[in-house]
């Protein structure tokens, strides 16, 4: 292992293309992510000789040798039989080495038993850091941690890798999870459960046959999961985690913790109810259970995202909604007690927006909450791509989950939850996610090397900054419909719940739901999701407020709304 190597402070790589080898790109790599891992790196060059690198090594009391050789098989091994002779009193001294090189050099060259870590090309660039940071047993292989904020600190600078999957029956999503874990690509996988798992897990008397499977896998028992978890247990070992469900939710909770050891929970604020269709409860209930569940989540210690603020996007809502709903799930995430908390900013939504204009309401997001944060709130950023946005044509739809992850990456987000470029034709496979996956890394790992700073563009600050600043005037108007005995009004279920009936919170998608108005008519204005009025124009949330009588028009401070390009 290396941690005692790397516990020491700057401890010093030397690395070369050996011999007539002259392939440095490799090394050059390999050195990158040292000096990312906290290693002083020293590098020779192109065509160096086994004596010349042994002597450098020697110089700089070099905790590590790295060398590469990229040309034939046949000589490679030789000349690296050479070179481990010549090293072998520094390996018995405690110097590590490793070796990159072609797929047929290593083959070669792990007979030697010589190199402690061999790199063919096929790792993945955080296996390759996770090394260099010691988080490798004796054989080499990695030591993926099994919490979430542990796999997310362990693998920085690379964001996790999350995906839903979930087929219509248990034993192909056994199977599926299994060859994903395999791939190594996935950090989490989210399990898409059916309706009747979510809903009547504990009431077989309820669940109807004919849609078993209808949405996802059709989990009936705790031994379900515990062969879903157990197929995970393999490749690069990913977290699981998956709905909150819709009734019974502690007691669903108790199931997955001790099941799945649960990544994180996911819980709604004002969704998966009566008002959407996906549960029993009224939109007041459900509030105060979602509130019990978060709180029971956060005494364990238990992280817990808040799928909330892309629900009111997803139907069309105002940006400042949006912004809104996310300021209130992360102020009641904290009232709950949670201390890591998963902010989702779910880009795309509605599809139609500027590129410009979406990382300008998801920067609006963090800045609206961040002064929330703190030692005992930690906020952690999760991105990803619109589950409407997709296009059907799958070439196209991989076009597009490029350049939205490649934005994405603009917030520097700790999770990056991939949509597979198939979710508007099919629920994706363990071949999708693969695919979908590697296509979400190739636009990681480039945006990493080296990306434009899109979130100083003056155009996204300038929008940023105005959302925040209407979405304070709808947070004052929610705080006034609470009573005078309540404490804190954002965090009281019966507010919350006629902040909806009410119309502050509003979608053009709720017309006709008996717990929203639907009445709030938007548009993408030059890539802003806008409320309009009747003819078309865009009104400040001043303006739409005042129209519900929530406030005065003659109030002074009432910002104007201008173009957001300007």
């Amino acid at each position: 292992m290396l941690p005692e190597v790397i516990a020491k402070e700057k401890p010093t790589v030397v690395a070369a293309a050996l011999g007539e080898c002259v392939h440095v790109a490799g090394v050059m790599g390999f050195l990158r992510l040292a000096e990312e891992a906290g290693w002083q790196t020293h590098f020779l060059g192109p065509a160096v000789s086994v004596k010349r690198v042994l002597e450098v090594a020697r110089q700089e009391g070099a905790a590590l040798v790295g060398v590469s050789y990229r040309l034939t098989p046949e000589t490679g091994e030789r000349l690296l039989s050479e070179f481990a002779e010549a090293a072998d009193d520094l390996r018995s001294a405690g110097v590590r080495f490793a070796f990159g090189g072609t797929p047929p050099v290593v083959a070669r060259v792990r007979a030697l038993g010589f190199f402690e870590a061999l790199f063919d090309g096929s790792e993945l660039p955080e296996d390759v850091s996770a090394y260099l940071r010691g988080q490798a047993n004796v054989a080499g292989e990695i030591q993926y941690p099994q919490t979430a904020i542990a796999r997310i600190e362990a693998k920085a600078p690379y964001p996790l890798i999350r995906h839903h999957f979930g087929l219509p029956t248990l034993p192909a999503t056994a199977e599926g999870i299994a060859r994903i874990a395999e791939s190594r690509l996935v950090d989490v996988i989210s399990l898409g459960i059916d309706q009747d798992a979510q809903e009547n897990f504990f009431h077989p008397e309820r669940q109807d046959p004919r849609r078993t499977g209808a949405g996802g896998v059709p989990v009936r028992s705790p031994e379900d999961y515990r062969l879903l978890y157990a197929a995970s247990r393999r490749g690069n070992f990913p977290l699981l985690r998956t709905y909150s469900g819709t009734d019974n939710f502690i007691r669903l909770a108790e199931v997955y913790v001790a099941t799945l050891n649960l990544a994180w929970a996911a819980v709604p604020l004002f969704w998966f109810n009566a008002m959407d269709g996906r549960g029993p409860h009224g939109l007041e209930a459900s509030i105060r259970e979602h509130q019990r569940l978060i709180a029971w989540y956060g005494a364990r210690g238990i992280p817990v995202e808040l799928n909330e603020s892309h629900h009111w996007g997803m139907r069309d809502a105002p940006d400042v909604v949006f912004v809104v709903a996310a300021y209130l799930a992360a102020f009641n995430a904290r009232a709950c007690g949670v201390t890591d908390y998963i902010a989702q900013m779910m880009f795309n939504s509605p599809p139609g927006l500027s590129g410009a204009m979406d990382l300008a309401k998801m920067l609006a997001c963090l800045d609206i909450t961040a002064p929330l944060g703190g030692p005992r709130f930690r906020i952690w950023r999760q991105t990803r791509v619109g589950l409407l946005s997709h296009p059907l044509d799958p070439e196209a739809a991989r076009g597009h989950l490029a350049a939205a992850t490649y934005l994405q990456m603009a917030l520097r987000p700790h999770i990056v939850h991939v949509v597979g470029h198939t979710e508007a034709d099919h629920a994706a496979t363990a071949e999708d996610v693969i695919a979908a996956c590697k296509v979400a890394r190739a636009a990681i790992s480039n945006a990493l090397a080296g990306a434009p700073d899109m979130v100083h563009d003056p155009i996204v600050q300038a929008r940023a900054q105005e959302l925040v600043a209407e979405a304070q005037i709808a947070l004052d108007a929610v705080r006034s419909l609470a009573g005078a005995d309540v404490a804190e009004p954002l965090t009281d279920p019966a507010a919350l719940a006629r902040a909806v009936t009410s119309g502050i919170l509003d979608a053009p998608h709720l017309r006709n739901n008996p717990f929203a108005r639907g009445q709030v008519l938007t548009r993408i204005v030059k890539g802003a999701c806008l409320a309009v009025d009747e003819h078309g124009r865009p009104l400040s949330e001043y303006e739409r407020l005042a129209s519900l009588r929530y406030l005065s028009l003659a109030t002074p401070t009432a910002p104007a709304h201008g173009d957001p390009r300007e």
